[in-house]
């Protein structure tokens, strides 16, 4: 196969939807600042749905704020970086959450360490559901 130095061996890329686009339209929630409070390097982001799940405070839910529960996140996130194994791209987040005025339930995230964006290669975190890619 013979193609130039720089073309894909795939072909042109049709349809490309960046981090900073995600981001934009609210399907991904910075926050970085408070992960680095945390001690993570690393830019991180939420998805929506774990952002509205698990930072949000569910209407009606008291002693509850968002600033207290992200900082639960990411710092259960910071503890699960540091088990892992080197290496390790993938690894799972555990935490407890209350969405409610009983007892906190037991929450299985998913953080992915990937390129920042696709023209930008240095490292960024993405904390997912599990059955989220």
């Amino acid at each position: 196969m013979n193609t130039e130095q720089n073309e894909s061996p795939f072909g042109p890329v049709i349809y490309a939807y960046t981090r900073a686009q995600a981001v934009a339209d609210g399907v991904q929630v910075e926050v970085t600042k408070t992960a680095k409070e945390a001690g993570i390097s690393f830019p991180v982001f939420l998805t929506r749905t774990v952002f509205d799940a698990y930072v949000a405070v569910p209407e009606g839910v008291q002693a509850q704020d968002e600033a207290g529960r992200l900082w639960d996140i990411v710092w259960m996130l910071r503890f699960a970086i540091l088990r892992s194994r080197s290496g390790q791209d993938r690894v799972p987040v555990a935490l407890y959450v209350r969405n409610d005025n009983h007892r906190a339930k037991l929450v299985k995230l998913i953080a992915q360490c990937g390129p920042l964006d696709m023209d930008k290669p240095e490292p960024a975190i993405t904390v997912m559901m599990p059955d989220e890619d």
